[in-house]
């Protein structure tokens, strides 16, 4: 976080160019509708409103002029621009992540140094999770999407080298270490712009932390119509308005004096969140888990496969219900019952039974093939806690299992010097995992429920 000079000084230079949450734009950047705030336990520095403000209404204007793109960083940049000619096969993100570390390699004499300072020196995306971190996802989706993104990553890297030493950027600044820093700050900190598909970097803007929407997640449980909503407004509460040529911010709800004002991205599962951000969320409506399926229940209906998962809260989503019931229908009587299935209906209450033991068996499966139960990710979150906290670890947490005890050696024993660095990220593998093992087991106690109340 900015030491408090250095705040000030970048908010008096995010006011001089225009950034004003303010119907009327003057030299202070805030004051009038928000303020930089610290809340430690959802977000670290964020912004409070400092009155009311009424859902839907206009908190917050970032000229265009204030906005970081590829386009306004390589126009005034003769030598980047003649660079980049030679070398078509970078992707938009790629080079605005070059062209970043091209301000930083500046120094000073950027226009965007004030930015760039208060930036975050480091994130905990999974590209840059270490074999630990990443083994400690333990679930086999998880641990697959944290290693491809870290492949992703280095294979980026390799490809924007040769572009980067024309440039002649610092020693420093072509690391992989750097350029994980860049490409994370590309994608956990870009906004859409219609123009460039990167994205831009919006000074002040970037301070609201994340809520999911408020749409429940659930209230279309039993409806098709989940799976066909395409109107993707409702997502954001954020975007670039033409007409006033400036990123515009509105208030998601009605905010008091003093709370934190929030900002929606879109709908994102905790997995997602860690992919692309850095971060989850210990109560996220949009947190799903996907479980394996049959090769054939894919071919008995149309649903796409991201449809077919198991809900924050343990219930199965209409896409799996209808697969899963239209499965466990006899081969000659699916053409006869598929509309039924369809329409979110039961077939039957036999049907009921052996999709929910089904659902439970495999679930239980999943939980059992983890090296650590729920019970003992409990634990292991409140012993790292101790850890970040410097405190001793005491006998008070008894004998642990042989699955705690040897994930904690090989914590100390691959992070004696970088403890500090890594031990988040590990703490961040830990609550993904025992998230995820919370929906699978919350599902078994949903079908439980079900089959206690249909009795075969």
């Amino acid at each position: 976080m900015m030491k408090d000079e250095n705040e000030e000084i970048f908010l008096q230079w995010a006011g001089a160019i225009g950034i004003s949450d303010s119907p009327i734009s003057n030299s202070s950047c805030l004051g009038h509708s928000l303020s930089v705030a610290n809340f430690p336990e959802a977000g670290g520095r964020g912004l409070a409103a400092t009155r009311v403000l009424r859902k839907g209404e206009l908190i917050l204007r970032v000229p265009k002029a204030a906005l970081m793109t590829s386009d306004c960083l390589i126009s005034k940049d003769y030598n980047f621009s003649a660079a980049l000619r030679r070398c078509t096969f970078l992707s938009s993100t790629q080079i605005l992540s070059i062209a970043l570390l091209n301000e930083v390699n500046k120094g000073k004499s950027s226009w965007w140094y004030t930015y760039l300072k208060q930036l975050p020196q480091s994130y905990d995306l999974l590209a840059s999770f270490g074999q630990f971190e990443i083994e400690a996802l333990q679930i086999d989706d998880a641990i697959w999407t944290a290693e491809k993104a870290v492949q992703k990553s280095k294979m980026e890297w390799k490809e924007a080298n040769l572009l980067m030493s024309e440039l002649k950027l610092k020693p420093q600044l072509i690391t992989f270490k750097a350029w994980l820093w860049a490409s994370a700050t590309i994608s956990s900190r870009t906004m859409h712009v219609p123009w460039d598909t990167a994205g831009c970097l919006c000074p002040v803007g970037d301070f609201f932390n994340y809520a999911p929407p408020d749409e429940d997640p659930c209230h279309l449980e039993n409806s098709a119509e989940e799976l066909f909503d395409t109107n993707t407004d409702r997502l954001t509460d954020a975007g670039y308005d033409e007409a006033v040529a400036s990123y515009c911010f509105y208030a998601k709800r009605n905010y008091r004096k003093g709370d934190q004002v929030l900002l929606s991205y879109g709908t994102y599962t905790n997995l997602e969140l860690l992919e692309h951000y850095g971060f989850l969320l210990q109560e996220n409506p949009n947190d799903k888990a996907f479980i394996p399926l049959e090769p054939e229940m894919h071919s008995l209906c149309s649903w796409p496969k991201e449809s077919l998962y198991i809900s924050q809260n343990g219930k199965p989503s209409f896409a799996l219900l209808s697969t899963l019931r239209l499965w466990a229908t006899p081969v000659s009587k699916r053409k006869s019952v598929s509309h039924i299935a369809c329409t979110g209906h039961q077939i039957s209450t036999e049907n009921e039974v052996v999709v929910m033991k089904w659902l439970a068996k495999k679930c239980h499966v999943l939980l059992s093939n983890c090296s650590t139960s729920i019970e003992e990710d409990e634990l292991l979150l409140r012993i790292i806690d101790r850890i970040q906290d410097y405190d001793p670890l005491t006998t008070e947490y008894g004998v642990l299992a042989p699955a705690l005890n040897g994930e904690l050696c090989a914590f100390f024993e691959r992070n004696s010097v970088k403890r500090r660095q890594s031990i988040y990220r590990w703490k961040l593998a830990v609550q993904w995992r025992y998230g995820h093992k919370r929906i699978l087991f919350d599902c078994i106690s949903h079908c439980n429920k079900i089959l206690s109340d249909n009795p075969s």
